[in-house]
């Protein structure tokens, strides 16, 4: 006998496949702070810190096709929007206590994503010792192009990552500077959960975070994925 619901559940959030019609079904989002040292400088903080996370709900992407811009909506209660550009590695495999030198088997591909964070409500939590859940894990928050598989995506994990706004370079990299690199980041995620296929983890922002209005356009890139283009509504 088939379920019934009290209302219609939601459609399960997927993001495209680049080359493929099939679509990745997504589980859970996970976002690494602070994951490159010019950003930590730039935020206040240094050198090489035990690596922590937090999460984003799925209903947070914003996905957005090959070639197509995708649209966000200026969110309620900042005056203080940070974009952060992002490579983000899609978990194929699940697994627990994960070595890092197993680690690239767990990965299905990688795309290009964006953080982003009401800054302003993001620092009054840190003040008040209480989580960052209102600056990071709001609608709209995570922007994201196509997967592009691992067999496809050339080296992303040392490849170029930059965003520009209204074609101005803002960030500026190479994926290689993680202080943790994504197979070390995969090793300390995977002791405190077990991963799941279907897992996105936004890997860290270089330097360059500042803030965008309503009306700006940004487009994001890690060299060899498909580029991320999102205007603020």
């Amino acid at each position: 006998m088939a379920s019934e619901f009290v209302f219609a559940p939601p459609a399960t959030v997927s993001v495209p496949v680049a080359g493929q019609p099939a679509r990745f079904p997504v589980h859970r989002i996970y976002c690494v702070g602070r994951n490159y040292e010019d950003h930590a400088k730039e935020m206040g903080f240094t050198g090489r810190e035990p690596p922590f996370f937090f999460m984003k709900p799925t209903d947070a992407l914003v996905v957005v096709d090959e070639g197509q811009t995708g649209t966000m909506a200026y969110p309620s209660l900042t005056k203080n929007l940070h974009h952060e550009i992002e490579l983000v590695v899609a978990i194929g495999t699940g697994g627990k206590n994960i070595k890092a030198a197993d680690a690239h088997k767990h990965i299905y591909g990688y795309a290009v994503g964006l953080d982003m964070t009401r800054r302003d409500l993001q620092g009054e939590m840190k003040k008040q010792g209480r989580p960052w859940d209102i600056g990071k894990g709001f609608e709209q928050s995570a922007p994201i192009g196509p997967i592009v598989p691992v067999a496809a995506a050339g080296d992303a994990e040392n490849a170029e990552i930059s965003l520009q706004v209204n074609g101005v370079d803002r960030q500026r990299s190479t994926v290689s500077k993680l202080i943790w690199n994504v197979a070390e980041t995969i090793e300390h995620l995977s002791a405190a959960w077990e991963l799941q296929p279907g897992d996105l983890i936004y890997s860290g922002t270089p330097e360059g975070v500042a803030a965008v209005v309503s009306g700006d356009t940004l487009v994001g890139a890690v060299a060899g994925l498909p580029t991320l283009t999102v205007k603020i509504a």
